[in-house]
């Protein structure tokens, strides 16, 4: 499939091995408590009882509704420690997206995938978001949170050079390029001291 980034965009500052940069578990809080508070609510918002969730790129915790009975919820990421010590993942696997993006679950296996605050770090995004689409059931949806918060040494080109709202037009044409989706639609909500919150959500035809 074409490329929706040049080479230049997919430039990073540090592009060492990710493995050794993700190797140390991170167990903090990479958002404010308002961020949270708003991406939980998003995902309540959305989700059905009994979803089965790939929670794409996460880490010790997952922001979602803790009174919400889910289905099967899926976790992925790089850091072992961070997964295990994720007590909302059913199941989990390690895999390096900027290496490899064939994800490993069956097609339409799923009716949810998130991704919070981790998508700046996507050097082939297009190839990853064609890989949830496949994944995802028909009607199933997307979610894609960040804010301004990143490891600028591992951000790529495309999302340090851009602001907020094109950030989130950039996670507008990842979506589109997979020709899956309806039109995505912009959450977003800038408060002063605050991380800015931004989602882009989609639906699966």
């Amino acid at each position: 499939m074409p490329s929706v980034l040049s080479e230049a965009d997919r430039q990073r500052l540090l592009d060492n091995d990710d493995e050794r940069f993700y190797d140390q578990p991170r167990f903090v809080q990479h958002v404010d408590e308002p961020f949270r508070e708003r991406l939980t609510t998003l995902y309540r918002d959305r989700f059905s009882p009994d979803d089965d969730v790939l929670d794409l790129m996460s880490s010790w915790v997952s922001h979602l509704p803790p009174d919400l009975e889910l289905g099967e919820v899926i976790g992925h990421g790089l850091n072992e420690a961070e997964l295990t010590r994720n007590d909302r993942l059913d199941s989990w696997f390690r895999q390096n997206l900027n290496d490899d993006q064939r994800l490993p679950l069956e097609s339409a296996s799923v009716d949810a995938v998130l991704c919070a605050v981790s998508v700046q770090y996507l050097q082939y995004p297009g190839r990853v978001f064609a890989e949830v689409a496949r994944t995802l059931r028909p009607g199933g949806f997307v979610v894609v949170s960040f804010s301004n918060r990143m490891f600028a040494q591992k951000a790529i080109r495309a999302w340090r050079s851009r602001s907020m709202d094109e950030r989130a037009a950039l996670v507008g044409t990842y979506l589109d390029s997979t020709g899956a989706f309806d039109d995505p639609t912009v959450h977003a909500a800038v408060e002063h001291g605050r991380d800015p919150f931004y989602a882009v959500t989609a639906t699966k035809r």
